[in-house]
């Protein structure tokens, strides 16, 4: 009897599972037949790839080792090519170059090593026939002591007095004819931030080098000069702005302090002398809450501008390396607040390298993705001007794979200039470097601790002389040494290579499923992820990665909304597997630095 019952238990269990799993294929089938999902369209700028130009080092037109605006002129076939959406370039206004554009004389012209400003108008119309967008880069922050704001201000002009940070500074208590600077803050490029002017008895700040005054912003005509820039140039035609060096906008006000500035400070690192960055912790002149109120300013003046000329919206995006929280309220926040488009995502750049296992770069992920306000767009990039590029960073074998993850997480992607080729650092020199940085702070010994000099070497075109990038005696950087192997033009003829990698990416960005589908991202392990991008009724991509230097086994069972067999869409030129490579098997093993994008039935 009791076996009876349990028998009847058992079988109405079973039904019970049965009737379950058939409404379960019956969801999975209604599903499958149900209509693809609504799509929303997305403004350019939300799923763009943009590339940096670093115009000094991109193509030299006139054999005077400089690059300027007629040699990018005559690539822009490149970014087309590479699938590129938008450019924007390093400073080209006229300057004085002690930090090489970010020093800007006259906002309103171009400096005459890159051209004029009819070569611009040149490059920004056939930039739009070729359906590129190009931003400039803007600097607010500060100009150089040779443009005529400065100059004015210096002489104590009464329009332009207060257009920079003044301060008499405080008495010598040892000679009472010497003055000292108003506090200790410590400038960016090393030195004290403050400068004595023997023109205006005065000291000024400087937050870089002792030629790039601070703009004050608490002086409303300085606020509106910044308007009729963008104007200016939003005029020209351009497409929006990368703005500058924003955290260092403001610096705490006197008033607040007894009626001077205040000390930042002592940071307590022994091993940093007191005129070198880090002796102080920047709590007065970094990150203060006044920044956000100008950022909204720009985006209301731009957002009002979009209204007024109609067309494709114009952008801003904001630089800033500050925490978590700070960068997030570049972008605004759940009261109204609007800030940048988006502020760039340096992440990739600060918080990972090498030594980073396969978790460290899935947290960096999740953690931009988590703070960043609903609705905003993401961005990712792994390199800059101002940072050693990505694959001397990281590992040469690891171009494909952080290029694959830069091109297929959500949001816009940033390329700078030669990550499509997998440039690596070039060797400068001390009787070479030229970086205003490593020429404060360094010296024979230890100069490239500071210098960005090796991630700004000239572009590789091609194994002739100087790269192809200029045909002069010489060039303002030396060429880097591996440029005979590692240059576009091999690469373009190679069978396998990272450009072609890069331009399989490029494509695959311009797909309906990572426009607009949903993620996951997870660590296999400590040397193995996964990036899935899913659209119900799309095709599926994964992107798998061994960010180790071993060779890894992972079961793609794990991978959820992944249905095997899957073919390989683009590889690691380090992999055996080739485009159209069937993978129907779970059991994966990959090589170190290996990376597969696989292609897999929709969800």
């Amino acid at each position: 009897m009791k076996s009876l019952c349990k028998a009847a238990i058992v079988i109405g269990v079973l039904g019970v599972l049965g009737v379950i799993a058939g409404l379960v294929a019956w969801v999975v089938i209604a599903t499958r037949n149900d209509p693809p999902p609504e799509i929303i369209p997305l403004e350019w700028w939300q799923h763009c790839t943009l590339y940096q130009i670093y115009p000094r080092s991109f193509k030299d037109s006139n054999a005077d080792g400089i690059g300027d605006l007629q040699g990018i002129i005559s690539e822009l076939q490149h970014f087309a090519d590479s699938g590129v959406d938008a450019i924007w370039m390093s400073p080209i206004f006229e300057s004085p170059m002690i930090d090489f554009g970010y020093d800007i004389s006259n906002y309103y012209e171009i400096h005459y090593e890159y051209g004029d400003i009819e070569d611009f108008n040149e490059l920004l119309n056939k930039a739009h026939e070729l359906g590129i967008k190009v931003l400039l880069d803007f600097v607010p922050n500060h100009a150089s002591t040779q443009s005529h704001y400065f100059i004015e201000s210096e002489a104590n002009n009464p329009r332009y007095r207060d257009y920079f940070m003044w301060d008499d500074g405080l008495e010598d208590p040892n000679n009472a004819s010497n003055r000292l600077p108003p506090s200790n803050w410590v400038s960016q490029f090393g030195g004290s931030a403050w400068q004595w002017s023997d023109a205006r008895q005065q000291f000024y700040l400087h937050q870089f080098a002792i030629e790039q005054g601070d703009f004050n912003f608490t002086h409303q005509p300085v606020r509106d000069e910044m308007f009729n820039i963008m104007r200016f140039w939003l005029d020209k035609g351009v497409d929006g702005f990368r703005l500058d060096a924003l955290p260092y906008l403001f610096e705490a006000n006197p008033a607040d302090h007894g009626g001077r500035y205040p000390d930042d400070p002592l940071s307590g690192l022994v091993h940093i002398q007191p005129n070198e960055r880090g002796y102080t912790i920047p709590l007065y002149t970094k990150d203060l809450i006044e920044i956000y109120d100008v950022v909204h300013e720009w985006r209301d003046f731009i957002d009002r501008y979009n209204e007024e000329h109609g067309g494709d919206t114009r952008v801003i995006f904001s630089e800033g390396y500050a925490n978590i929280s700070m960068t997030m309220l570049y972008y605004g926040n759940e009261y109204g607040y609007i800030g940048a488009h988006f502020p760039f995502n340096f992440d990739f750049i600060t918080d990972v390298s090498a030594e980073s296992n396969a978790r460290d770069l899935v947290y960096t992920v999740l953690k931009w993705l988590t703070h960043m306000p609903q609705g905003a767009a993401a961005n990712w990039q792994f390199g800059n001007h101002d940072n050693s590029r990505m694959p001397s960073r990281f590992r040469i074998d690891m171009v494909d794979g952080l290029n694959s993850l830069n091109m297929m997480l959500p949001g816009a992607s940033v390329t700078y200039q030669g990550e499509e080729i997998g440039m690596r650092d070039g060797y400068v020199s001390w009787n070479d470097t030229v970086d205003v940085e490593a020429l404060q702070q360094g010296n024979e010994s230890n100069y490239m601790e500071f210098s960005r000099d090796p991630a700004r070497t000239p572009f590789h075109w091609d194994n002739s002389t100087n790269a192809g990038f200029s045909t002069g005696n010489r060039t303002w950087l030396p060429i880097a040494g591996d440029y005979m192997e590692l240059n576009l033009a091999k690469q373009k003829e190679d069978d396998r290579s990272h450009y072609k990698v890069y331009q399989a990416l490029t494509r695959l960005r311009k797909t309906t499923t990572l426009i607009h589908g949903d993620y996951n991202i997870r660590a296999f392990s400590n040397f193995v992820f996964y990036l899935i991008r899913y659209l119900r009724t799309f095709d599926t991509y994964v992107l798998v990665f061994n960010v180790g230097e071993r060779t890894e086994t992972v079961d793609l069972n794990r991978v959820p909304y992944l249905t095997l067999p899957a073919t390989v869409y683009v590889s690691s030129i380090n992999s055996t597997r080739v485009e159209g490579t069937v993978i129907d098997y779970n059991v994966l093993t990959l090589a170190g630095g290996e990376a597969l994008v696989l292609q897999a039935p929709p969800v």
